[in-house]
């Protein structure tokens, strides 16, 4: 093991920016829910920008997005309206969705049963 090492590693402490996997999962869950919202969230050390889709029922997603311009032109492009969470916080149904969930037991992201690992 090497305490000193010269090379740097870019892997720890790099954030994950947007990929096409995550369009496509957000562009797929826009499609198969009805009244869909987004909302913005900013970059934090830790995260890029996100986007929580939010629909009608309550049930919700969160991917990366390419900044606010990239949330913009996914918002556009399919139709749902953009909203800024820091400016308007998340809607009481999505607080909803996820204490109901929480409540049954599930824990993890929809179609999982029991507590996540």
């Amino acid at each position: 093991m090497r305490l000193f090492s010269r090379r740097k590693s870019t892997r720890r402490g790099s954030v994950r920016s947007a990929s096409p996997s995550d369009l496509a999962h957000l562009a797929q869950f826009v499609k198969s829910r009805p009244g869909v919202e987004a909302y913005l969230e900013p970059r934090t050390t830790l995260t890029e920008t996100t986007v929580v889709l939010v629909a009608a029922t309550g049930e919700w997603t969160r991917r990366r997005v390419a900044g606010a311009e990239g949330a913009r032109d996914f918002a556009r492009k399919h139709g749902v309206p953009l909203y800024d969470v820091g400016v308007v916080g998340y809607p009481q149904r999505m607080r909803d969705w996820t204490a109901k969930r929480k409540a049954a037991g599930e824990l993890g992201p929809p179609g999982t049963y029991g507590p996540s690992a």
